[in-house]
């Protein structure tokens, strides 16, 4: 009687793993929808959100502060706020002490609203998005072309 044979080893010393045939790729499934839908915030106030924020950045020596209505061209918010901030120590600080203020006029953010990299701070209050960018980021990604006064739609958009 023949001795039976070993799996075959990998070079890792691991028995080798078994081929798969290739299964047939299913069409990628779309998006589920949002389970929470986006409580809009009364135009007062948003207005009180904005003005805190904004004084919030002019108090941290933010530079070429911004504020973008994008109400009825993004479905995600309806102000945006673009500031600059010349390090990553002073966009932190900048995310902190907008939180802070945000929290003052009672709007207390989830932990999950502020994103942050070296480069580029983002903080989502609902109806109202602020990016806090370093100025070679905030180049690269030109916010507000793609959603400033010029930007495609933006006509489309205006109150006639």
């Amino acid at each position: 009687m023949a001795p039976k044979a070993k799996p075959a080893k990998a070079a890792t010393g691991k028995p080798a793993a078994k081929a798969k045939a290739p299964k047939a790729e299913a069409p990628a499934a779309p998006r589920p929808a949002r389970s929470r839908k986006r409580e809009k915030l009364t135009p007062d106030r948003l207005t009180l959100l904005v003005e805190a924020a904004m004084k919030s950045l002019e108090d941290d020596k933010a530079e070429n502060i911004v504020l973008l209505d994008v109400t009825g061209r993004a479905d995600y918010a309806d102000r945006l706020i673009i500031a600059t901030g010349m390090v990553e120590r002073q966009l932190q600080a900048m995310a902190t002490h907008l939180d802070e203020a945000l929290g003052k006029a009672g709007l207390q953010l989830r932990r999950d609203s502020i994103q942050a990299s070296p480069d580029w701070v983002l903080i989502d209050a609902g109806d109202l998005v602020i990016h806090l960018f370093r100025p070679e980021a905030r180049e690269l990604y030109r916010i507000e072309r793609m959603w400033g006064p010029e930007s495609p739609g933006a006509s489309d958009a205006a109150p006639g």
